[in-house]
């Protein structure tokens, strides 16, 4: 048993609730990794859990999705991996620490030629931005596609990743230097949706002909308008509710705008079987390698202000990615 330090908080509630604590680490056991931290990626789940949006397993709980490290020790049985490897991770609750306890299952190898830090901060928005272009809706040269937050840490690879595949990439903000940082990250058009009527300027940029797909991770602010923009048999992705959840849907109101569809994805479900956690990660990293993506961490917070990270995310301060830094 060592000692190490972690972030937990005991009550659900606002970023007061954090507490940098020191914890006992066990070896780690069966089918476990030990690992020391380099990084820890910020996220909007993690609000989710400490406001209490998401219910967390157990009292007090350290909560964090996404990291990345150096091997320290391997438990009985695990072969994939050995003392010293790079290693990192999206979907394992406990990242808010220095060091931990792993399920090796949950891991991937991080390739040469990219630093622990940059997979921290790109594993779980990366392979959202994946999943969402690649398997959500087959994202291509016929594309037309909206994508809210386009600032953000998911909207920045997204719109890099799209315009790769060819596609006619449309975002908003929600400033105009938000809107400058998209505009530089392979969006086509980009709405400062405080100022204009984003479903007006969608209507106008497409020649009323709607986008294909819409990505939504922003929720009640965004909704119903996001159907509006949609051309009939379009796709409404729903996958994050950072201005709080999508209220008053029915079915009825697909049907009302177009026949649409609507689906409310999660990386977890899409990364669940090993090989497909596999392969989303090399698509990432290869897309990372060939300079078609550009990862930028654009904030960083030593992990015992988390609080402060997390107020400043919340009060959509920061852009793009935001390390916590053991």
């Amino acid at each position: 048993m060592t000692k190490t330090q972690a972030v937990s908080f005991s009550k659900t509630g606002g970023p007061e609730v954090f507490e940098y604590v020191d914890i006992d680490l066990a070896p780690p056991a069966a089918g476990e990794v030990q690992i020391r931290q380099a990084a820890v990626g910020l996220n909007f789940i993690d609000v989710y859990f400490r406001n209490g949006s998401y219910k967390v397993p157990h009292l007090p709980f350290v909560t964090g999705k996404e990291g990345a490290g150096t091997v320290t020790a391997v438990g009985p049985g695990v072969e994939d991996f050995k003392v010293g490897d790079r290693v990192a991770y999206a979907s394992a609750d406990g990242a808010y620490s220095v060091e931990r306890n792993i399920e090796a299952r949950h891991l991937v190898h991080v390739p040469g030629g990219i630093e622990l830090e940059t997979a921290a901060a790109m594993m779980l928005k990366g392979m959202t931005a994946e999943y969402l272009l690649n398997r959500t809706f087959k994202v291509g040269p016929e594309t037309v596609l909206l994508f809210h937050a386009a600032a953000g840490g998911v909207g920045l690879i997204a719109g890099q990743w799209a315009k790769a595949l060819g596609a006619t990439v449309i975002g908003t903000a929600g400033s105009e230097d938000k809107v400058a940082l998209a505009l530089a990250h392979g969006y086509d058009h980009v709405i400062n949706y405080k100022s204009e009527d984003f479903v007006g300027r969608v209507r106008d940029i497409t020649s009323g002909k709607g986008v294909d797909v819409v990505y939504d991770s922003i929720g009640r602010d965004t909704f119903p308008q996001s159907l509006d923009c949609l051309k009939p048999r379009g796709l409404f992705a729903s996958f994050g509710q950072s201005s709080g959840p999508v209220e008053n849907f029915t079915l009825s109101q697909l049907a009302q705008k177009g026949s649409l569809f609507a689906t409310r994805p999660t990386l977890f479900t899409y990364i669940a079987a090993r090989q497909e956690l596999i392969d989303s990660a090399k698509a990432l990293f290869n897309v990372v390698q060939s300079n078609k993506v550009r990862i930028n961490v654009n904030q960083t917070y030593p992990l015992r202000e988390v609080g402060r990270a997390h107020a400043d995310l919340e009060s959509r301060k920061t852009t793009g990615t935001t390390l916590l830094i053991p």
